[in-house]
């Protein structure tokens, strides 16, 4: 007979104690485990109240919210008059949606759409100029150093005879 296993004790009290069916603390180096019937018996009797105030609460906000539907639904009584002004809701409706299909056209004309791009195209000018430079610069570089020609250093880095600043 080998008797219980110490692991499966521990973790049987560490789950009786997850679900508050056991108390424990540390007294010094030993843990102690207790439990009291009168425990369960509280914590049960508050859990009970906590969800009796809110089951309270919900009910009365579902009164609320019920009035409140009903003050909604009363002033919308299916008039001639409503039904007209609904019409013309719809017709608003949609003739914005067409205006703004139509600008939606018109977008890519737009002054600051037009200034952003040109700024941007700028921009990529002076970024092709600044690595033009730079490569003019290698090339003087190389040149100058190592005594090579530029048509060789051209062809062997594969720079077209044209190349230079935009």
């Amino acid at each position: 007979m080998k008797g219980i296993v110490s692991q499966s004790v521990k973790d049987i009290l560490q789950s009786l104690v997850d679900d508050d069916l056991v108390t424990t603390d540390k007294i010094g180096t030993s843990n102690y485990y207790w439990s009291f019937p009168s425990c369960a018996l509280q914590s049960r009797t508050v859990k009970i109240e906590g969800l009796t105030q809110e089951l309270q609460k919900l009910k009365a906000k579902n009164v609320e919210l019920q009035s409140s539907i009903e003050l909604a639904y009363g002033g919308r009584e299916t008039t001639d008059d409503r039904a007209i002004l609904l019409k013309k809701v719809a017709e608003v409706e949609m003739i914005t949606k067409k205006y703004q299909e139509e600008l939606a056209h018109y977008r890519e004309c737009d002054p600051a759409l037009l200034d952003a791009k040109e700024k941007h195209g700028e921009l990529a000018l002076e970024c092709g100029n600044r690595w033009t430079e730079n490569i003019i610069i290698l090339q003087s570089y190389c040149s100058n150093k190592f005594n090579i020609e530029r048509a060789d250093f051209n062809q062997q880095f594969g720079i077209p005879e044209d190349f230079d600043t935009l």
